[in-house]
């Protein structure tokens, strides 16, 4: 499947995961919901921005969606170093950075080559 397609389909299902049920995807990103009750929010936050980011870049085409790859790169790029921040100032553990870091640098690794196999 094309790297593009998939990062975009993967947007979009983790995106309207988050926005469903914000409680569960917390706890898969081992946040903790119940200590911290504005958790749900920022979740849903993180959601929406995945879905309008997946959908976008599937409508896209030529050089609008290249630009949306690289905005994409960009956004799992930031969510990486937030993830890696958290853990420097112990806001999370570094088990729960890495389950923050791991997949934003996969998406922005499929990102790369969606823009590579272009």
């Amino acid at each position: 499947m094309n790297p593009v397609i998939a990062l975009s389909l993967g947007r979009i299902s983790v995106g309207a995961a988050a926005l469903a049920n914000p409680q569960v995807a917390a706890k898969l990103f081992q946040l903790d919901p119940v200590t911290n009750p504005q958790v749900p929010y920022v979740v849903r936050l993180f959601g929406s921005r995945e879905v309008a980011l997946g959908v976008v870049t599937l409508l896209a085409r030529g050089k609008a969606q290249r630009g949306l790859i690289g905005l994409g790169i960009l956004v799992d790029g930031a969510d990486a170093a937030t993830g890696y921040l958290a853990m420097q100032d112990g806001s999370v553990s570094r088990k729960t950075a890495m389950t923050l870091i791991a997949p934003a640098v996969g998406a922005a690794g499929s990102g790369l080559l969606g823009l590579l196999k272009r």
